[in-house]
């Protein structure tokens, strides 16, 4: 058995949840396994953005996890980081 967390947040709450599965369990199946969805319902684990302590995971599915991993699920952003920089430059004008 391998210890691992699966982290989510939202602006006014934010949860990480810490369990062991066997090892060779894959990011996907501990997103499903850790019950996150019961504590944030609009968590979608076959569809979501993951990665492990920052780092995207293209393929959650196929990611083997080690001990100690974190995976971080990610909300879609809500405007363009270029264009977020913009209208505070904007602003300051």
């Amino acid at each position: 058995m391998i210890s691992v967390e699966v982290a989510y947040a939202r602006p006014d709450k934010q949860e990480i949840v810490s369990f062991q599965v066997p090892r060779g369990t894959k990011a996907l199946e501990a997103v499903k396994l850790s019950g996150i969805t019961g504590i944030f319902p609009e968590v979608d684990p076959d569809s979501i953005d993951m990665g492990i302590f920052g780092k995207v995971i293209k393929a959650p599915a196929d990611h083997e996890l080690r001990d100690g991993d974190r995976v971080e699920l990610y909300r879609p952003l809500k405007i363009d980081p270029k264009q977020a920089r913009l209208n505070r430059a904007k602003k300051k004008a």
